[in-house]
């Protein structure tokens, strides 16, 4: 037995240089297909992320909304909200850190909540300027 296999190896041949190209140009037309596929694969769930994000972030405007039991309209920074609690402070640099959200009750009672990635400063209430 061990002859006959000894005699198959002896007979066997290397792949041809067409045979080698042909299957390095098949895999660089498999590449060509795949890369801008999985780019834009990445770049989805790189949006995906953002937008579940600001959800996040909307959410716990919500959130601190409802516990200071504030009927009108408010707004409410990002920062504020990481430190009071109601939000992690993040590490990535592709995910929004600032801006605000602006919460807005209808004359129906629907409460409303918007991200905006500027920061809004909510003048005072009694109209007076508190830096003077």
């Amino acid at each position: 037995m061990s002859k006959k296999f000894s005699s198959l190896l002896k007979n066997e041949r290397g792949f041809t240089l067409v045979e080698l190209l042909a299957v390095i140009v098949i895999l660089g037309i498999i590449t060509a297909i795949a890369v801008p596929g999985i780019g834009k694969i990445i770049s989805n769930a790189e949006d995906d992320a953002k937008e579940a994000h600001i959800a996040l972030i909307e959410e716990a405007a919500r959130l601190k909304h409802i516990s200071e039991g504030t009927p009108e309209t408010a707004t409410y920074a990002v920062s504020d909200l990481i430190s009071d609690g109601y939000l992690e402070e993040i590490d990535s640099e592709k995910l929004p850190k600032t801006g605000s959200v602006t919460v807005t009750v209808s004359t129906d009672g629907k409460t409303s909540y918007e991200y905006s990635s500027e920061t809004v400063v909510e003048e005072p209430a009694d109209g007076n300027d508190t830096n003077s």
